[in-house]
């Protein structure tokens, strides 16, 4: 595989300055001192539901 003819970056250089920027993101939102909210958590109809079914799935999935 030759890229001589391709201008531009290719998927490896993509992924090499992907693979830096995510933590220098991570580091400049953690040093901007702005604080952080949290989110109310759902109430009502937006919850799992309790029955045979979703125990079930529960047990099975448990290491």
């Amino acid at each position: 595989m030759s890229t001589s003819g391709k201008d531009g970056a290719s998927r490896r250089d993509f992924l090499k300055l992907a693979g830096t920027a995510a933590p220098a993101a991570v580091a400049a939102a953690a040093l901007s001192g702005a604080q952080a909210e949290a989110a109310e958590l759902p109430t009502g109809e937006t919850r799992l539901q309790d029955t045979a079914h979703t125990r079930a799935y529960l047990e099975s999935a448990r290491f």
